[in-house]
């Protein structure tokens, strides 16, 4: 039987009766295959996405995971896991939800998930969009997905469940000798761009130090994520950045616009520089 290649199934949770240990937690069982991985590796985003779902899932009330904290223990194999969501605080407006997944005898990711409602139609008060204006809507035309032929074919297996299309004469040194920035655009084959696909663009881009010919694994370490607003319908395009690549450590940011120009993630995270 063929694994599915749909976002939607990915984030599929099944939740394990008799494992609930009163009101405040529940536990699950999620599946990210082969599809979700960045060469052998589960990816961070996806794993970042089903803790944001067990958090939801668990609190319900139609609340949405504005802010995710995760810390990433050890890198699992794709297959089955299991997630347990441990509700903090229940608010009137915040809430909050611890959540480990595990695979095996083993915690993954432990994440602190807050529940909220982001902004909704109305403008922001201020608002310092770098994506709008060096990004189009949607990707310009002869711009090649990850795909067949395609230089990162073999690494991000991302590319079976999701579109995208990076630009990249933006992920070698820059010629100026400026920081790097990375543009791709992105959208989830078959399904319309969700939270929880937002989230995982957050995580989308091949690692900045390729700007130092730095192009190894680069284990994210740890990862926080705004959710600002619900995206609409469309590509979303992500700019990722860096402050500061250092001998061991180096930071990136990611910034994720939809179609419409609305900032609906930001996200910064640790993690360490590959070797020669």
């Amino acid at each position: 039987m063929t694994a599915s290649t749909l976002f939607t199934d990915a984030m599929a949770l099944e939740r394990i009766d008799g494992h609930d240990r009163g009101d405040d937690v529940a536990v699950f069982s999620g599946e990210l295959n082969e599809h979700w991985t960045i060469g052998p590796k589960v990816h961070g985003g996806a794993m970042l996405a089903l803790c944001a779902n067990a958090a939801r899932t668990a609190h319900g009330g139609g609340l949405q995971p504005v802010a995710v904290s995760a810390s990433y223990l050890w890198a699992p194999d794709p297959g089955r896991m299991q997630l347990v969501a441990t509700i903090r605080k229940r608010g009137r407006r915040v809430s909050l939800v611890d959540v480990e997944l595990n695979q095996g005898e083993r915690t993954a990711v432990r994440a602190v998930v807050t529940l909220s409602e982001p902004e909704h139609q109305a403008p922001p008060l201020l608002s310092f969009n770098p994506v709008v204006p060096l990004m189009t809507p949607e990707p310009p035309p002869g711009l090649e997905p990850i795909g067949p032929g395609h230089p990162m074919e073999h690494i991000v297996h991302l590319a079976h469940g999701c579109d995208i299309r990076p630009a990249l004469t933006t992920l070698g040194p820059r010629s100026d000798g400026g920081p790097p920035v990375i543009e791709m655009w992105v959208r989830p084959k078959g399904a319309v761009p969700d939270v929880l696909f937002a989230l995982l663009c957050g995580d989308v881009s091949a690692p900045v130090t390729y700007a130092v010919n730095r192009h190894g694994w680069a284990p994210t370490v740890q990862l926080t994520a705004y959710l600002r607003a619900i995206p609409a319908d469309g590509w979303l395009r992500v700019i990722c950045s860096c402050v500061q690549i250092g001998q061991d450590w180096f930071d990136e940011d990611h910034t994720v616009v939809d179609c419409e120009g609305r900032i609906v993630v930001q996200t910064r995270q640790l993690a360490m520089v590959p070797s020669r």
